[in-house]
Formats: structure tokens, sequence, C-alpha cells
């Protein structure tokens, strides 16, 4: 499985000391069932623990998922600032999803090579073998 995030995941992710490993774990979790939400449509919210605080005061992560394949964090807060998203951003994700799940090999290359989406990096290696 490949994992990615774009500019503003990642500038959220480093805002809040939130490492490529943390998101790697919380995509071998999404992997192997442990989903915290399925919002359909290829899109699901997962659980960022906070450091020294765990999961459930923590963050919240978008991500745009296709089991087995590729995991893109999209947007990320914390739950202590917003309960949820709006049925109208939640729309707007299951568009994102549907385009970005389907991008080909040749078109992520040319994406992440644009600087829209970053590779993430779990053990040092690219993720393409989360599990």
């Amino acid at each position: 499985m490949r994992v990615f995030k774009n500019r503003a995941f990642s500038r959220f992710a480093d805002r809040n000391k939130i490492s490529d490993e943390d998101l790697c774990e919380v995509v071998r979790r999404a992997s192997q069932g442990l989903i915290d939400a399925d919002l359909g449509g290829g899109v699901i919210k997962q659980r960022l623990a906070r450091k020294g605080e765990g999961a459930s005061g923590g963050f919240r992560s978008m991500i745009l998922f296709k089991e087995q394949n590729r995991a893109v964090f999209v947007h990320g807060f914390a739950k202590k600032d917003v309960g949820n998203i709006s049925r109208r951003e939640l729309k707007a994700l299951k568009g994102l999803a549907k385009i970005m799940l389907a991008y080909s090999d040749a078109q992520l290359t040319s994406i992440i090579a644009s600087g829209t989406l970053i590779e993430v990096h779990c053990n040092g290696k690219t993720a393409k073998t989360v599990s």
C-alpha cells in the first residue's frame, strides 16, 4: 500500500509533531480493518494520538482510502476544536477520493514531482507494503 499526505496535512502534522511513522501506524490499523469511521465513497476518519495523551482527546484525520492500494491523508483537526466535518465537506472529500484513488502510477509520479502530494515513508522506506 502506498501512503501519501497533501501539503496542507503535512503542515498540520508538522505543527502537531505527528511523524510519518504515526501516519503509518494509522494506515496499518485501517488495513487490518480497525477503521474508526467509514464515511463511504473511499473516505475514512481515523484517530491520531496526541503525544503523551492518547487517541481519545487527540486529533482526527480524514483519509482517502482504497484497501490494499492507497491511503491519502488530506485533512486533520483536533477533536477539541472541531466536532466533525460538514455534509458539504464530506461530499467534496468523496469527490476528491473518486479522482485521487483512481490515479495511475504515472499520474501519481507527476503529482509527487509537482509537490502536491508527499509520499510517506515507513521504517525509512517508501510505504508500499504497509501492513
